[in-house]
């Protein structure tokens, strides 16, 4: 899987990985969606975020939290 919509950047929230362009954290939105938001509603909440980056970070945090540990894909 590629991860387009995800950076990791030591300069930007201390390298926690984020929305491309954003400082929007993956670890903020999987706890949104952790406390129930749909994709859509986190999107409206953040406008300069499309549902898909919303899916993508979901799918980043599934990838992270797989039991097999692997290089990040380019």
């Amino acid at each position: 899987m590629t991860f387009n919509r995800i950076s990791v950047d030591p300069n930007i929230c201390l390298g926690q990985p984020t929305v491309t362009g954003t400082r929007i954290t993956v670890s903020l939105i999987l706890r949104m969606i952790a406390s129930g938001m749909s994709c859509q509603e986190i999107a409206h909440e953040y406008p300069e975020l499309s549902e898909e980056d919303v899916q993508q970070a979901a799918a980043y945090g599934a990838w992270l939290a797989s039991e097999q540990s692997r290089a990040y894909p380019s």
